[in-house]
Formats: C-alpha cells, sequence, structure tokens
C-alpha cells in the first residue's frame, strides 16, 4: 500500500511561484447549470419562493465566493478581483448561471470564475431544494480565458541571433553563460533558428555583427553584455548608429520589472529598436538578468514581427 505523506507526492503540495510573471489583464467566464422542475420555474418566476429572490441571492454570493476563492482553495493565489458579472438564464428545466471575472493580475481567473459560479448554483439549491427535491447540480465548466501568454498568437517562422559582448569570455577568460539561457529561451518560445556569436567589448566589433545580422534579415537580436556604467560598456554606443527607430517600451518595461526585484536595476542601460525587418534588444551581460528579459518581454516583443510584415494589432 502505498502512504501518502511527507514523501515525494507531499513534495509537490505548494503554491506555485508566480513572482516572475508580468501583470496583465486576465478574465474568465465560467458555467453552472442546476436542473429544476418547470413547476419551480413558475413559481421562480412569481417571485414567490419562500426565502426570497434567489436570483438576486445568488448573484450576491457569486461575487463573494469569486472574491473568497483564495481562502477556499488553498494553492490559489490571492489576487484583486476588478470585477464580476453574474447572467441566469431560466431555461425550461433548468437555470444556466454565468460567471464572468476580470482581475489585473499576474495569474488567471479560472478558478474565480469557477467557484463563483458553483456557489451560485449552491445558494440557488438551498433557497429551492424545499420546493423540488429532484434538483440536480448537471456541471460546472469553463467556457472561456484570456490574458497573460495564451493571447499571443502564433508566429510564422522567425530566426534569433544572441550576440554574447564580453572582454573575457571574448578571450577564454571566462564561460559564457547569458548567452546559452537567451538561446534556450528562443528555442523554447519556437525560433526555427537560433544562433549566437561572441565579442569582445568593442564598438567596431558589435557594429559589423549587428549590420551584418539586419542585412541577412534576422528577426530578433539580442545582445547580452556592455549595457552597464563601466569604463568598457560601449553597447548602446554602438548600437545608436544602427537603430532606425527606437522602441523605449521595451527598454522601461524591462527596467521596471528588474528594479522591482533588484534596486539596481536601475542602472541598467537597455536600449531596443528597429532596423529594416530586425528587431534589436541590448541587455545586461548577468543570466539573471537575461531570464529576467525572457519573462518580462516575451512572447509579447515577438508581435513585432507581424506588426514589420504589415499586419495590424
Amino acid at each position: 500500500m502505498e502512504t501518502v505523506g511527507h514523501t515525494k507526492h507531499g513534495a509537490d503540495r505548494r503554491m506555485r511561484d508566480v513572482s516572475f510573471k508580468v501583470t496583465t489583464k486576465r478574465t474568465a467566464i465560467a458555467r453552472a447549470e442546476l436542473r429544476i422542475s418547470p413547476a419551480t420555474l413558475v413559481i421562480i418566476r412569481k417571485g414567490r419562493v419562500p426565502k426570497g429572490d434567489p436570483l438576486t441571492a445568488s448573484k450576491v454570493v457569486a461575487v463573494m465566493a469569486a472574491k473568497k476563492t483564495a481562502e477556499w482553495i488553498p494553492f490559489c493565489h490571492n489576487i484583486p478581483i476588478e470585477f464580476v458579472e453574474v447572467s441566469f438564464d431560466l431555461q425550461p428545466d433548468r437555470i444556466v448561471v454565468d460567471v464572468a471575472v476580470t482581475s489585473i493580475a499576474k495569474t488567471g481567473v479560472e478558478m474565480e470564475a469557477l467557484t463563483a459560479a458553483s456557489a451560485a448554483v449552491l445558494n440557488l439549491y438551498d433557497m429551492l431544494k424545499m420546493l423540488d427535491e429532484d434538483m440536480e447540480i448537471l456541471t460546472v465548466r469553463l467556457l472561456e480565458k484570456r490574458g497573460g501568454k495564451s493571447d499571443v498568437s502564433e508566429l510564422p517562422a522567425w530566426t534569433a541571433r544572441v550576440l554574447v559582448v564580453s572582454d573575457r569570455v571574448a578571450a577564454g577568460i571566462a564561460a559564457d553563460k547569458s548567452g546559452d539561457v537567451l538561446i534556450e529561451g528562443m528555442v523554447r518560445l519556437g525560433a526555427s533558428e537560433a544562433k549566437k556569436e561572441i565579442v569582445s567589448d568593442d564598438e567596431n566589433e558589435i557594429q559589423v555583427i549587428a549590420r551584418r545580422w539586419c542585412d541577412e534579415g534576422i528577426d530578433l537580436i539580442l545582445i547580452t553584455g556592455g549595457t552597464g556604467v563601466g569604463p568598457h560598456d560601449v553597447t548602446p554606443e554602438a548600437l545608436a548608429p544602427i537603430i532606425e527607430r527606437e522602441l523605449p517600451g521595451i527598454s522601461e518595461t524591462f527596467r521596471r520589472y528588474g528594479q522591482e526585484r533588484m534596486r539596481t536595476a536601475l542602472l541598467s542601460r537597455c536600449v531596443a529598436g528597429v532596423t529594416g525587418n530586425s528587431l534589436i534588444i541590448a541587455l545586461p551581460g548577468s543570466p539573471a538578468a537575461c531570464e529576467d528579459a525572457l519573462h518580462a518581454l516575451f512572447p509579447g516583443v515577438l508581435h513585432a514581427k507581424a506588426m514589420l510584415m504589415g499586419n495590424s494589432h
């Protein structure tokens, strides 16, 4: 017999870490159905339920349940509930309850919508059970969810290049970790081709490779290293004559994300822009900063490819 307790099963009993995620608008719609008799439906329509109006009461219950979900479902995150909408469809043999929940958060609101819909039909059951002993809760299911990565459409094949800027790595004194982080991230995000090169902290070397990749039509060019305030940090200066149109929103988003986690992130001189059909983003040289960039900027920035191809938002 298998014992469940402080074993490998118990090790997984923890709330999921969403601290690396970015805040986006999240919505979810759930539906619950309660089967009732036609006679009970007539009583509801005539307003003769002894306990009062079950629809109004159940609407209030649904809103309260959405707000209390994290207290009832232990691994749910306590997120702000911005909006709850409850609607009832009185059909000949059932009541259909739809609940829509909206939040600006790092994680979705599926459980909040499902909990609210469940609570609504439970309250209906409670208020109507004296009238209908054959009632049955038929189903509770998720109809729709939006927000986060699920909103990003799949792109046609796209290519990526990573340029590691470091005197020490170029000289073979230190091993590259940041470039590998970005390459792995690009592959994970679906790049059809992802390669890297390494150069020293030299403006001319950076420019030569960046221009070559732009001329080759590489979709995404990531540069890691040389964006600090040290005497050898020249990546922004190297890119200044190459970038045709700056995208300050990318660098602002990255710095804001980083500063929420480490105060020194405000010293980053991350830059981003477009040259031809290539998106260029220069990032700090630490592996942790590159991980932050993958979480903060992707997959949203990949939408630039569709825009550069002439597609609309």
